[in-house]
């Protein structure tokens, strides 16, 4: 695999370019200059093939050239920016980033050729300050947050990536058995009555799935990157290199097989809960059976966009996830034993009711 560095420069002055997710373009941050990512596009393309026209041709280095020291399976991740010179240093999955040197966006081509290209790209909506705005809120109405913590307004990174994710679609058909009762009860002047009805419930359907989301990249917490849901798939383009400028990109690690044992899960739950609401009206219902096949299965290959936002409290690092199209916000926050405990004694003081103590924590987080 051919990996390359590409730096979309402006055609106006020739500087580093990068997409703007308030205008959905291009821009320079020199000439402040704006660009359709079709024509910034097809400007470089023509300059690399004037470029390559007059560059002598190499033989190709590969494993067998030089020492021959090369173990199956390495990539040598170290390239050179060709705004400064600077060595970019990448894992294996890294397909975009920024030169540690003067900042440069640069992506590396070869990471999302072939099989690793994706099908649509999500582009970035909100930009780092509206990130760090969202990360103030998520901090504010927190009583249980320790003080020192609410004075930290810097975090020690704030990285937008955009995160590999498998896409499924898929029609289930589904036979589900259900044991209900139905209690009754009344009473006369010397006792009081109970009747409980027995029923078998069952249940037969299809539903059908569009754009189940499961991550591709291991580095990713599932939680977190499902936390963020949904996403809005109708801004979904056709991807387009020039639209990872600026950012970070991961190509995935987690193939789609792989994958798909999450997106399976997630199916299967979502057709019970559906089926469910149909046995309202009664006392109780239990499920004594559940069949669920998925037909018809589809995958699609996207890149999503995600802020990833960093901080260190007591020799802890806290880590918060954006949605870079909604701007939902989520992640763990530290919490102040002191004030937990004086909240504790609060109702304690106030109620001894176990009910009241948990609508309290659920107001307090």
């Amino acid at each position: 695999m051919n990996n390359t560095l590409v730096e979309y420069k402006c055609p106006c002055c020739s500087g580093a370019i990068s997409f703007d997710s308030k205008l959905q373009k291009l821009v320079c941050p020199y000439c402040n200059t704006e660009f359709d990512v079709e024509a910034v596009k097809d400007f470089n393309e023509a300059e690399d093939e004037a470029k390559n026209a007059s560059e002598p041709a190499w033989d190709e280095y590969t494993s067998q050239s030089g020492n021959g020291d090369w173990q199956e399976g390495e990539e040598l991740n170290v390239y050179t920016c060709s705004a400064c010179a600077g060595e970019i240093v990448a894992d294996a999955t890294t397909a975009a980033t920024l030169c540690p040197y003067c900042g440069a966006p640069v992506i590396v081509s070869g990471k999302l050729s072939g099989a690793f290209r994706p099908d649509y790209v999500i582009p970035f909506k909100v930009n780092k300050e509206e990130a760090q705005k969202g990360f103030e809120r998520f901090m504010k109405k927190k009583p249980l947050l320790p003080k020192d913590f609410k004075g930290l307004h810097t975090l020690d990174k704030i990285e937008g990536i955009y995160v590999p994710f498998w896409l499924y679609d898929c029609d289930t058909d589904s036979s589900m058995r259900y044991r209900a009762t139905r209690v009754r009860t009344w009473s006369d002047s010397n006792y009081r009555y109970t009747k409980t009805s027995h029923f078998l419930l069952t249940r037969a359907g299809t539903l059908s799935f569009v754009r189940v989301p499961a991550d591709g990249s291991s580095k990713m917490d599932d939680i977190y990157m499902e936390a963020i849901e949904p996403f809005n798939y109708s801004e979904m383009v056709d991807f387009n290199m020039p639209y990872l400028a600026g950012f970070t990109a991961e190509k995935y690690d987690v193939d789609p097989k792989q994958a798909s044992a999450h997106a399976n899960e997630r199916i299967k739950r979502s057709t019970e809960s559906q089926f469910s609401r149909t046995t309202m009206g009664y006392t109780t219902v239990t499920t004594q059976s559940s069949s669920i096949k998925i037909l018809n299965g589809k995958t699609g290959y996207a890149l999503l966009p995600v802020w990833l936002l960093n901080t260190k409290y007591k020799d802890k690092t806290y880590t918060f996830a954006m949605n870079g199209q909604t701007g939902k916000f989520v992640g763990e926050l530290p919490i102040d034993k002191k004030k937990t405990i004086g909240w504790f004694g609060l109702v304690a003081g106030a109620t001894a009711s176990a009910g009241a103590l948990i609508s309290l924590l659920a107001m307090l987080f």
